[in-house]
């Protein structure tokens, strides 16, 4: 079998065999390829100064490019044939200059008689200087510059306009890449921009809430986020814990790295391991090709597992085995993979009781419980219920394009009084409900829905006669006049539209003291 070196000789001379126009198309089509096969731009002209030098014997070529914004000229790379011969370009400025202005080709002829006005002084009298433009339709981007054994006659513009097509596929190449270029640091930006959204997104500061139980959670998730710690967040459905790893993550050294979230109670038993690990092709029935599992797209970054008591057994024994020797394998796979992934795991459940009746692995359990934080329920950190009311009426009052600017003061009591058992998320829902149903500027009470106002749902008020009710209702109006008049009776009452006398008649009717409300 003829070694690489021998096949390529065998080449050369099959080429040298063909007439002088089949050896241009050879070298355009080796140009062509060279720029094709490069990793970037450098590179490929490299390579293309390397074949024009071997084909034409040049003592010296190089190419020059302007920066992307048109500016300031840059020598790319250049090549020379033979030691001691430079390849800068400083010596043609004004041949390159010419044919920047000009975008056309310019032949420094050989013989001492031939001189023009471009002409460089240190130009041996059998040489021959030819620079092209490195162009496209929008004009020079550059010049290929060659220092030529003397060429003369017909030859002259033969070799010059082979050269000007390779010009044109580097100015093609050029461009090609200015706009990868571009296209890469749009991208580069756009993703810092993202990152930086984020970041303030989930920042500490943007969880709700000053009341003692929340402000032990802030302490804790400063105290772990800077760390690889795995953390496990315990607490009920809908108190946040999703929230508090993305703050987490985000705050710590991986936050320019993925945050990959499994809810491991949404998936089929059939699935999940495939989900967290991945599989290879052929691993299963339908398995066309190899697939990604979440621990490798989280790789750097955080790996969420949320409602993590949720796995079987089978999984359970793979994420411990994960988790201990920090590498895994793919279904089908026989090979481990090694992985950097930070594991913030929750659950609702009581793992305690899941491992005595067998359906949580205590090791595993061990594994994962190396820093707990406990999420407290709405109902433990009521005083920050207003402050949560009032962050969700401004997100969905500018979500669904409404004027809704604040909740009445029996709305408010209401909301105080419920033992809310979805926590924040139900909280959620019942103020973007009201806002929906809003035809005011104020959420009043009968805005709410039917489990807030029906004792039987909360346990909390008593039923009313109908006397008591519209009485209650009353009351509400005049406090909201009050509120937004600033204890102004008068304008209180034409808010209303009724009368001073009739207005203060009821303020004493229900017992209000409209003095507070003075600004």
């Amino acid at each position: 079998m003829a070694s690489p070196i021998a096949a390529r000789v065998a080449t050369d001379e099959a080429v040298a065999r063909l007439d002088p126009e089949a050896r241009r198309v050879v070298m355009l089509l080796d140009v062509n390829r060279a720029l094709g096969a490069a990793p970037d731009l450098r590179a490929g002209v490299r390579g293309v100064l390397e074949l024009l030098a071997r084909e034409y014997d040049a003592l010296r070529c190089a190419v020059v490019l302007r920066t992307a914004d048109g500016g300031t000229l840059t020598e790319v790379a250049g090549h020379a044939a033979r030691p001691g011969v430079r390849t800068k370009v400083r010596g043609h400025s004004a041949v390159v200059e010419r044919v920047l202005e000009t975008g056309r080709a310019i032949m420094l002829p050989s013989g001492g008689g031939e001189a023009g006005p471009d002409r460089r002084e240190d130009m041996a009298p059998d040489v021959t200087h030819i620079s092209v433009p490195v162009a496209l339709t929008g004009g020079p981007l550059g010049v290929l510059s060659l220092d030529l054994p003397s060429v003369r006659g017909a030859e002259r513009e033969r070799l010059c306009r082979a050269l000007e097509v390779v010009g044109s596929m580097l100015g093609q190449a050029t461009r090609v890449e200015q706009m990868a270029g571009a296209e890469r640091e749009r991208l580069v930006q756009e993703n810092e921009q993202l990152h930086q959204q984020l970041r303030e997104r989930y920042n500490f500061a943007n969880i709700v809430g000053t009341s003692g139980p929340i402000r032990r959670v802030y302490e804790l998730m400063g105290q772990v986020a800077a760390s690889n710690t795995t953390v496990l967040l315990r607490g009920e459905s809908g108190t946040g814990k999703e929230l508090i790893a993305r703050a987490i993550h985000y705050s710590s050294p991986r936050a320019r790295h993925p945050f990959v979230t499994v809810s491991c109670g949404a998936l089929p038993e059939s699935l999940i391991e495939s989900e967290l690990f991945g599989y290879e092709r052929g691993a299963f029935t339908g398995a066309t090709g190899a697939k990604k599992g979440r621990f490798e797209l989280a790789r750097g970054g955080t790996l969420f597992l949320d409602e993590v008591g949720e796995l079987n057994l089978a999984t359970q024994v793979k994420l411990l085995r994960a988790l201990q020797a920090r590498e895994f394998e793919p279904l089908g796979g026989t090979e481990p993979v090694r992985m950097d992934v930070r594991v913030i795991a929750a659950t609702h459940r009581n793992l305690e009781q899941g491992i005595a009746a067998g359906s949580f692995r205590e090791d595993l359990y061990y594994r994962l419980n190396v820093f707990s934080i406990f999420v407290p329920p709405l109902r433990e950190r009521k005083p920050d219920l207003l402050q949560l009311a009032d962050h969700f009426l401004e997100k969905f009052a500018r979500e669904h394009s409404k004027v809704v600017k604040r909740i009445s003061t029996p709305a408010i009591d209401m909301l105080m009084s419920y033992h809310w058992p979805g926590n924040v998320r139900e909280l959620s829902n019942v103020i973007e409900r009201a806002v929906v149903v809003c035809d005011s500027q104020v959420v009043h009470a009968h805005h709410l829905p039917p489990t807030l106002q029906t004792a039987d749902a909360s346990g909390t008020t008593n039923r009313m006669a109908l006397e008591d009710a519209v009485g209650a209702y009353e009351k509400d109006l005049l406090l909201d006049a009050l509120k937004s008049t600033g204890g102004v009776r008068s304008k209180a009452a034409r808010l209303l539209q009724t009368t001073e006398r009739i207005f203060n008649y009821k303020v004493r009717k229900y017992g209000i003291d409209w003095r507070r409300f003075r600004t």
